[in-house]
């Protein structure tokens, strides 16, 4: 499967007119700017660092997929049972997994200490 998604995820504003696409590169890319400031500041901690890291790659992925093709380039399908699954990519699949692994981290990660 091959599909062209304009929009965010599921297809969120993929009918908008064309503004979404512009928007949606420098809204990633300011967002990778406050990751990386993060990475700096968090340097020594492992978790935050691969989270924020696999977050930050699957961004800059998907902002060269829109400067490249004007939309995110999605391939992977899953279904099961005659269920489907919205169609995605590895740097979804990379933003997703960074973000379950933010969470993870706040709420079983080791307290910070002062």
């Amino acid at each position: 499967m091959l599909t062209f998604n304009p929009g965010a995820a599921f297809s969120f504003l993929s009918d908008a007119g064309g503004w979404q696409r512009w928007f949606f590169t420098v809204l990633a890319l300011g967002v990778s700017g406050w990751i990386v400031s993060l990475l700096r500041k968090h340097s020594g901690e492992f978790r935050l660092s691969l989270a924020l890291t696999l977050v930050l790659g699957g961004a800059l992925g998907n902002v060269i997929d829109r400067i490249r093709f004007g939309a995110v380039v999605d391939f992977i399908q899953w279904h099961a049972a005659g269920y489907y699954w919205p169609a995605f990519n590895l740097a979804d699949s990379a933003i997703t997994l960074g973000a379950v692994l933010l969470l993870w981290d706040q709420f079983f990660g080791k307290p910070a200490r002062d």
